[in-house]
This record gives structure tokens, sequence and C-alpha cells, in this order.
């Protein structure tokens, strides 16, 4: 089995690259611009021998090369990757949101007749589906506007994970010579991860489908249908057994769970079945995993979990950070929402906060922060 997501970032193992606040440095757009960069050429020169070798044709090689170029954005967001882990509470915060969690319901609706045909021929239900694509681009919202061919080929020459790049550079070019997509429509990730559901090129070539019968596998386009079916072939064919629930908190499913989880402490107990090893194959994090499962749950009309996390190491409950960010939010210190999830924008609010008010510039919540703006 492929994992598509062997070069997943942050949040224990990947995730929420398109809606975790403060989660990865972000290049400037102009970064993201090709540049001249000798060394690349010379790279890419010595890599259409290879990939001739590999049955890439020249036509499409001038095709995908005519127009790209060095990234140095991509090397930087490459090179400042953080480690950015954070507690169940907060990423199910982020992932299973009240507007994450209506808008899924929305695609529902809006997509029902495609979503039960997908859900009848791979099994896979279809809030799961929906899940992967709500926490994966939002819904389609962001799926990536960086060109496949420029990224790639930048951090394949970059080295650091080169052969890693290489592949996926070989697997794009491949997508082009087959006709799926044109090399200016092979938009993604900076690290190459495509379409509404994030594939990564080798998992496209091994996984996509053509959902819609119009002879091309097209994760790009605005209509996700293509893009649904593929994850929902991905995870069938990485044994999803049909019927059986992905998991839940312990006392809500019925069955002989292969495990029982408690990732924070105190926090819900989660029994988890076949079918959570099946998600974690997209994303190997129990983080994401737990995320999707909970998130389709509530699509499909689920209750939140019902144990409390408890209040974290400030003693704010999550109610409480949502709280704090409204009345920051309220006295002029945007924190960009009220999600509770405490990260580089409320950082930036509670220092302006203090700063203004003569107080010792520390950016980090307290109780005594909720009191003095009016709790």
């Amino acid at each position: 089995m492929i994992n598509r997501r062997v070069f997943s970032i942050g949040l224990g193992a990947s995730l929420l690259t398109a809606c975790t606040e403060g989660a990865q440095t972000t290049a400037p757009a102009s970064r993201m611009r090709a540049v001249p960069n000798a060394g690349w050429d010379a790279w890419v020169a010595s890599f259409k021998n290879r990939a001739a070798a590999q049955g890439i044709s020249q036509s499409t090689l001038d095709r995908a090369f005519q127009g790209a170029g060095y990234l140095p954005g991509v090397i930087e967001r490459d090179r400042n990757q953080v480690e950015f882990k954070r507690s169940l509470e907060d990423y199910l915060a982020i992932a299973a949101s009240d507007e994450r969690i209506e808008t899924g319901k929305q695609m529902m609706v809006r997509h029902a007749g495609t979503l039960s045909q997908i859900e009848s021929q791979y099994g896979v239900d279809k809030e799961v589906v929906v899940a992967v694509w709500g926490l994966e681009s939002r819904y389609g919202a962001r799926r990536g506007d960086i060109p496949v061919i420029s990224a790639t080929s930048t951090l394949a020459y970059d080295g650091r994970r080169g052969a890693f790049f290489e592949k996926q550079l070989i697997a794009a070019l491949q997508i082009i010579q087959e006709g799926d997509t044109t090399p200016a429509s092979m938009t993604g990730s900076w690290a190459g991860a495509m379409g509404h559901t994030q594939f990564i090129p080798t998992s496209y070539l091994a996984f996509a489908v053509d959902h819609t019968g119009d002879g091309r596998r097209d994760i790009w386009s605005d209509d996700p249908a293509d893009s649904l079916a593929s994850t929902a072939a991905y995870l069938a064919r990485s044994g999803w057994v049909r019927g059986q629930p992905w998991g839940g908190e312990v006392g809500t499913v019925s069955g002989t769970p292969v495990a029982v989880l408690q990732p924070q402490v105190p926090g819900p107990r989660i029994a988890v079945f076949r079918n959570f090893q099946v998600i974690k194959r997209y994303n190997n994090s129990d983080s994401y995993a737990i995320g999707v499962g909970h998130l389709s749950d509530r699509i499909a009309g689920g209750a939140p979990f019902q144990a409390s996390f408890g209040p974290d190491k400030t003693g704010l409950t999550l109610e409480d950070r949502k709280e704090l960010q409204r009345r920051l939010t309220a006295a002029g210190y945007d924190t960009q929402g009220a999600d509770g999830v405490v990260g580089n924008n409320t950082k930036t609010a509670i220092s302006a906060y203090q700063r203004a008010n003569g107080l010792s510039v520390t950016g980090t919540p307290s109780v005594a922060l909720l009191r003095r703006l009016g709790g």
C-alpha cells in the first residue's frame, strides 16, 4: 500500500494544513514564483534523460517544463515545517468545528446523488468521504494553486528528500502523458498534494478513478465527483469494511473494537474498529483518523463526545478560551475567530492587549485575563 502522505507535516503527522492557526510558516506569494536557477536547470536536463528511460515522451517533457521553474518558497516551506502538536481537544475544535459540520451537511445535500452512487459502488460511508474532503481542503475551498511540476522538481533538485520527490515528479508527468490534465491545470500544495482530497501523484496513479465518465480522472475540477470517488476507492482498496463503524466514544458503539484509545486525559475513551486503521492509511495519525471519524458522525447528525476534556494548563476550558477570544475581538484585538484554539493570532491579540494596558507581555491566556476582559 502507498501511504498518501509520506511527507506529511505537523499535527500528529499532517492535517489541518489548510485550517490550523499558526501551524506552518507561510512563504510570501512572491517566493512561490519561479526564479532563474542554473543548478535547477542542470538538474532538469539530467532528469529528462532518466524520465525518458521510464517512458516519458519528449513531447510530454517539453509541455510539462515549458514555463516551469525553481520555486524558492517551496524550499522555505520544506525547511521551516514546524512540529506543531495539538491536544485532541484543540484538534477536534478545528476538525469538527460548527462551521465544518454545517458545511459538510450542506455538501451532503448538494452532492447527494453522486455520494449515494459512490457509497453504493465502493462501500465506504458517504459521510466519511465528505469528512476527508472537509479536512483536506475545506470542501474544495483550499486545493492549492502551486504548479506541481515546479514544486516537485524543486524539491527533487533540492535533494533533502530527492528520491521521493523525483518519484512524485515522474508520476506527475505520467498523469499529464495519460491526458488526465494539463501542466497548467496541475496545481496543488507546496509539496505536490492535489485536488479536493489532496492526492500525491503516486497515489493518484494507484487509486484515482473517473467517476463522471468523461475519460479523465479530474481531481482538479470544481466538480468534486472524481475526487470523492477516488477517495472512496482509496479507502475501499485499503481494506474498508462495509457497514462497520470507524469507532466512537465507549458506550455509544457496539461490537468488538480492535483497541480503546484515550489520547488525552481527561477526555473521551474511544473504541476503534478496523476502519479506523483504514482511515490511517490515508493519513497515518490517530488524531486525523479520530477527526475524520468524529466529523463524519457529526455530519450524520451524531452528538459531540460526552466526556469532558477539563481545563488546560492555564486553567481555562475550551469554552473559556472561546469566550476570551470573543472578548479580545470585541475590545479591538481581533483573534480571527473564536474556536477556542490558542494559536498565533490569539497570542498576537493577547500581546497587543497586554502592551496597550501596561501589562507584562506574555501572549499567554489566563483566568485573570479573561476576568479582566469582563468575565
